[in-house]
């Protein structure tokens, strides 16, 4: 995988402007903070996301790949300011379970997620090397 960054840009804090990568492709559907009862056990924000990366990790863990692998993820929040405000809390959890900020992230506001108390939903794409 290569993080792409043209040469007159700052380097972003907490994500990759492009990542170029070449391998079998995993897709992750969106993934909430619930557990694998589908419970949500919480109604904090960064324990939602917490429990959301460890979902992914357990779906790409099913293909064989790992957090290192992901190249594109997408999280839509219910509140940015909720988002915002958990930002340390959030930080902690990626670093300790998907380790560096490489992949191209989007973050996106929306309305309401269809399960009535979720914060945050995430997807990804990942990149199994060849």
């Amino acid at each position: 995988m290569n993080v792409l960054l043209p040469p007159s840009w700052p380097r972003p804090k907490g994500y990759a402007n492009g990542v170029m990568a070449k391998g079998t492709q995993v897709y992750v559907s969106g993934m909430i903070g619930w557990d694998a009862q589908c419970v949500l056990r919480s109604d904090d924000f960064a324990a939602q996301a917490r429990q959301a990366l460890e979902n992914i990790i357990a779906v790409l863990k099913e293909a064989g790949a790992r957090p290192e692998h992901v190249v594109r993820m997408t999280w839509y929040v219910t509140s940015k300011q909720e988002y915002l405000d958990a930002a340390r809390e959030v930080g902690a959890a990626y670093r300790e379970l998907m380790g560096g900020y490489n992949a191209a992230m989007t973050a996106v506001e929306v309305t309401a997620l269809m399960e009535d108390r979720a914060k945050v939903e995430i997807e990804v794409t990942a990149v199994i090397p060849d």
